[in-house]
């Protein structure tokens, strides 16, 4: 290693608890999803805070642990410390009472939101891979906003890494020099891992039903979760498919076991995937350790709809919770309680239709039962109260339950209120109807 990089390593180094020590008070404290978090720092943070020492400090990221421990979530400093996510994962719960919040904001919108400073941050920390023998350390598999945040915005005043041998290394743009970082901390940790999720019926009928519309030699957008992970395995007997995405999920590499993915018909940045983070099991993150096919981005160059859209056939699958008549999406709340996020659904969304042969899909099981054992319609009339409305009516263009896929781009209501109908659990069809008539839809 060269000597000059490794001295500076040795003169910025310090523990997590002089680091901490550094943060003042009410500062904004930027940094990734969960997986990029930097815990050894976190953990003196709730340290200090809990000691009083530290006073009302903000976190803007995402906690995507999916039950694994965080300190920042621990109950001993609830209320004295503030979430801030623009994703809304294991906080939901305190962002429901009011503790934390929520910041909308569509993905690919981030970096200029950060670049202009409309959202100041004091302070970013992120979680990268060992500096390599330039003077580089890599933000791995969790690229995603806290880099881009790191690197433009104009009001940062420390920058902390939290140097992990576990995280892995990979290429594209999403490296930060040793000459640009204040402090660096080692802290070596198992990064939290989520499983695939189950199988369901439903999601494999579905999955069928896209998997029909997906060409050859198409890229794809899937997004973490059961119906986009069905998805995926239906699509094992395609060819030469290709990978723009913001996150990589398991059944990406399994699709590539499988020999669906090659990148070789990619009309952008061909022969590479193109990524933001990586969320699924230690052997997906060891699949991307140092692998010359995959480059990981800022979410604002992976999620920039011209760019999606210069990928031709571009496939973009997501999941949905609630759809309205007219073709209206919720994707991130039931009534007004934020559940997830915007995230990098409409950046595709728009994307998929901007690109030569794109299609995008929106999926949900067409019902749910709640805890009293009564059945539900996710197809409404009209969005239910304090909703908000993810994907507009005229974004959307393919809606698909297990009861079918139907075409809503460009569609008259009159037609989206059948359409939509068609595919609507069954039990409910005729109520729905009912209050199309009355709602002046049909005739």
């Amino acid at each position: 290693m060269n000597q000059k990089w490794l001295d500076m390593y040795k003169s910025k180094l310090k523990t997590a608890e002089e680091a901490a020590a550094m943060i003042r008070d009410n500062e904004v404290i930027s940094s990734s999803f969960g997986i990029g978090h930097p815990l050894g720092l976190f953990r003196a943070l709730k340290d200090r805070v809990i000691e009083g020492k530290l006073h009302n400090p903000k976190v803007l990221a995402s906690c995507m642990y999916r039950g694994a421990v965080h300190p920042l979530l621990d109950p001993a400093i609830k209320g004295l410390i503030e979430w801030d996510s623009f994703f809304v994962g294991d906080e939901r719960g305190w962002v429901k009472e009011g503790f934390h919040t929520h910041s909308p904001a569509k993905f690919g919108d981030l970096d200029r939101i950060s670049s202009e400073g409309l959202r100041p941050v004091q302070v970013s920390a992120l979680t990268v891979s060992p500096m390599d023998n330039h003077g580089f350390f890599s933000t791995g598999i969790s690229v995603d906003f806290g880099w881009g945040i790191a690197k433009s915005n104009p009001n940062r005043r420390l920058f902390i890494l939290e140097v992990n041998p576990q995280m892995p290394r990979s290429y594209g743009n999403n490296h930060v020099h040793i000459s640009e970082v204040d402090v660096v901390i080692e802290c070596d940790l198992p990064l939290a891992e989520l499983p695939p999720p189950p199988v369901k019926k439903e999601w494999e009928i579905m999955a069928g039903y896209i998997a029909d519309m997906v060409p050859d030699g198409a890229t794809l957008q899937i997004g973490y979760g059961g119906i986009p992970g069905a998805v995926g395995q239906a699509l094992k007997d395609k060819r030469d498919l290709g990978v723009h995405t913001e996150v990589i999920p398991d059944v990406l590499m399994e699709l590539y076991e499988a020999g669906a993915i090659t990148c070789a018909r990619k009309t952008f940045m061909p022969n590479k995937w193109v990524a933001s983070f990586a969320t699924g099991t230690r052997k997906l993150y060891d699949f991307v350790h140092e692998n010359p096919m995959i480059e990981m981005h800022t979410l604002g160059v992976v999620n920039n709809p011209y760019n999606i859209a210069q990928n031709d056939n571009m496939i973009s699958i997501n999941a949905t919770l609630q759809v309205d008549l007219t073709g209206q999406c919720c994707s991130e709340s039931i009534g007004p309680v934020q559940y997830s996020a915007t995230g990098g659904q409409v950046d595709f969304v728009q994307g998929a239709w901007m690109s030569k042969g794109g299609k995008s899909f929106l999926g949900l099981e067409s019902s749910f039962v709640d805890k009293k054992g009564e059945r539900h319609s996710k197809i409404v009339p009209q969005l239910n109260p304090g909703s908000f409305v993810t994907t507009s009516r005229t974004e959307v263009h393919w809606v698909v339950t297990e009861f079918g896929a139907v075409l809503l781009k460009g569609q008259s209501i009159k037609t989206r209120v059948a359409r939509l109908i068609s595919i609507a659990h069954p039990d409910f069809r005729d109520e729905l109807k009912f209050a199309a008539e009355k709602m002046g839809y049909l005739s």
